[in-house]
């Protein structure tokens, strides 16, 4: 099971990656075609906000990774335990104020490797 949690620690690091690099380098080219709830016209007076959200979201990652680079057992899992429950909460945030695939794109990633970890 360890070697599952691992995996889906690492998605969801890479889900957190993909989140900041359209929010930081892509947010008027590519996340239009993503975010097609949010007008055309407000991705480019937006994107000082978008890429600050960006940044936050590499926060998440780098955590995750971090996580996955620890020797030690016991604060290996306690550093996943901490950021993982931060994208769950992000993503719950997120579902309640912004739109519900948020929920199932963070949040339950992240909510399998935190059980995965735990069996």
């Amino acid at each position: 099971m360890q070697l599952a949690a691992q995996i889906m620690i690492g998605l969801v690091a890479a889900i957190h990656l993909y989140i900041l690099w359209l929010e930081m380098f892509a947010w008027t080219t590519k996340a239009p075609k993503v975010f097609k709830t949010i007008p055309a016209d407000l991705f480019l007076p937006t994107k000082t906000l978008a890429a600050n959200q960006g940044l936050y979201n590499g926060f998440l990652a780098a955590g995750l990774i971090w996580s996955l680079c620890i020797n030690d057992q016991h604060w290996k899992i306690y550093v996943a335990i901490f950021f993982l429950i931060c994208v769950i909460v992000a993503g719950i945030y997120g579902a309640a104020t912004a739109s519900k695939k948020i929920l199932y794109v963070q949040s339950i990633p992240a909510l399998v490797a935190l059980i995965l970890l735990h069996l």
